[in-house]
């Protein structure tokens, strides 16, 4: 069987807590549409998803034109200050420095790929990962199960090699079509339920729980 040598991280929910950033991104977009209604409601749901997965949800439609202006609508407000409405939770700087001795780390997150290097950047996280992956600016790779099965095939890993780690069923279910290993993350956005129903190997209730709970793992 082969060792596990890389954890897969996404980042939103995960690492950082971007609530704050994202919402606002929503509530802008929303209100340009003439959606103003919809900013009422509780729109935590949206932290995590792939973004045109959202906007359709929330707008109720299928039309792919639609989809796009929200998502540069959102865009127009979130890469300029969203973008940074965010904070890293408690511990994980301490987490990310024990599991580095151990593994190899790499963001595995359905943001575009260019905003979550400047999110790990801005808040001096860059140096505990060997390579960051996302989604394409046009939603190529937003699919988490697309995406870990690109990781896996550009880093050369075997799905035994590694353990995917995450707030969201996306993150578990991706996870999932890749035989690969997931574990999720209860202080997120997806509830204890959601992770256990997507099929969740293991539970972290913080993270310091990560490299606890994973040091079997190394024996």
């Amino acid at each position: 069987m082969p060792k596990i040598t890389h954890l897969l991280f996404d980042l939103d929910g995960t690492l950082t807590d971007p609530r704050e950033g994202i919402i606002a991104s929503f509530v802008y977009a929303l209100e340009k549409l003439g959606r103003g209604n919809l900013t009422s409601v509780n729109l935590d749901w949206c932290i995590g998803p792939p973004l045109r997965e959202s906007f359709a949800r929330l707008l109720d439609t299928t039309d792919p034109d639609l989809i796009e202006t929200g998502v540069s609508l959102f865009r127009e407000y979130f890469a300029t200050t969203g973008l940074f409405e965010n904070f890293v939770y408690p511990e994980i700087v301490e987490t990310l420095q024990l599991l580095r001795k151990d593994f190899r780390l790499v963001i595995a997150t359905s943001k575009p790929a260019v905003y979550a290097r400047q999110i790990l950047e801005k808040f001096e996280l860059a140096g505990y990962f060997e390579a960051v992956y996302g989604a394409e600016l046009d939603g190529r790779n937003s699919n988490k199960g697309e995406l870990i099965g690109l990781i896996l095939e550009r880093e050369q890993l075997l799905p035994g090699q590694v353990v995917m780690i995450g707030d969201r069923k996306h993150d578990i279910l991706g996870a999932k079509r890749n035989t690969v290993v997931a574990g999720g993350v209860t202080y997120g956005y997806g509830s204890e339920a959601e992770l256990t129903e997507a099929g969740a190997a293991y539970l972290f209730h913080s993270p310091s729980q990560i490299p606890l709970t994973l040091a079997h793992l190394l024996n």
